[in-house]
């Protein structure tokens, strides 16, 4: 990621439907320790089920969600109660679960609920609507449909810089078709369907300017994107009507200010963390190699040739 010119990134934890606390990160550093710009800064959320145990359905987790939130502000209630005056009063016990959702309650942190899909993000704000945290939907792949309940819920947004692959054209085959080998429905059929396809990878890629033109700020979120794809993906959606400067705010701008992190990183001004990326053409042209990048004033020399090897390599590499 840092040779792709990658400066900072918000990282979480994998596992289950609350697997802990994510935690903003620079890609560079001696140690872990010198990695952590801010810990804790979210808490982390998934609509997973559990295997064969409770919860093991989607409305299921759901209900899951709202029992935790709720026993976690009964017990943050009553641990402020017992600081105030113990007296006759039996001693809180400590559950590391509830203590998590301590800071969202105050909302001091937000939670970031992973949210690809439409149904998702309805899901997701249904649990807003009801509990009142503050909440980040993040990797949003189909969100255009579900804008105006974004808008309206106040809810942060960073949108999956993964796509679904474009149809190659296919070479024509010089062959006669004849009423054996070819029907016109099926003909008609399959182009339907190509047009279908055709269109919904068209609403993927245009899903940033359709936010964009919504007056809804948003990051880019890289989960579950391929890092060798990010460029070109980048570089669909500008041709699909998303402004190179709107991109370049959601890489920096946008995403410092959503996490909070503003006051330190997203634009180079005085006092500011020295994050730098030195590119030898615009960043987003096609041709553009990364050179050198900065982070926390430390420069890092990005090798082209390495990095090519190094994707080469990651293509090949046989899945664990």
């Amino acid at each position: 990621m840092r040779s792709l010119g990658f400066t900072t990134a918000h990282v979480v934890p994998y596992g289950g439907m609350l697997p802990g606390n994510g935690a903003i990160v620079f890609l560079g550093g001696n140690s872990s320790d010198d990695m952590v710009v801010a810990a804790k800064s979210s808490l982390y959320a998934e609509l997973t089920i559990a295997e064969r145990v409770y919860p093991n359905t989607v409305i299921g987790v759901m209900a899951k969600w709202r029992e935790l939130y709720r026993q976690s502000m009964l017990t943050k209630s009553y641990e402020s109660t017992y600081a105030s005056n113990r007296a006759g009063l039996e001693r809180p016990s400590s559950d590391r679960i509830y203590e998590a959702f301590y800071p969202v309650i105050d909302k001091r942190i937000p939670v970031l609920f992973r949210a690809e899909k439409a149904l998702d993000i309805h899901r997701v704000l249904a649990l807003q609507a009801d509990l009142g945290f503050n909440l980040i939907a993040g990797n949003l792949k189909e969100g255009w449909d579900v804008i105006p309940k974004l808008k309206s819920s106040g809810a942060k947004v960073f949108l999956s810089l993964e796509l679904p692959e474009e149809k190659k054209e296919e070479k024509k085959e010089d062959k006669t078709t004849t009423p054996e080998t070819s029907s016109l429905t099926d003909s008609v059929e399959k182009a339907a369907l190509e047009k279908r396809k055709a269109d919904f990878v068209a609403l993927h890629a245009g899903q940033a300017s359709t936010f964009q033109k919504a007056g809804i700020p948003f990051g880019f979120a890289t989960l579950s994107a391929k890092s060798k794809d990010i460029p070109s993906n980048l570089r669909r959606m500008i041709q699909a009507g998303l402004k190179e400067d709107d991109a370049l705010a959601a890489l920096t701008t946008n995403a410092a200010s959503l996490l909070g992190i503003s006051d330190r990183l997203g634009t180079i001004d005085a006092g500011k963390v020295a994050n730098l990326v030195v590119s030898d053409k615009p960043y987003f042209n096609e041709k553009a190699k990364v050179r050198y990048v900065f982070i926390d004033g430390i420069m890092y020399k990005i090798d082209s040739k390495e990095t090519e090897k190094a994707v080469a390599e990651k293509k090949t590499e046989k899945p664990k």
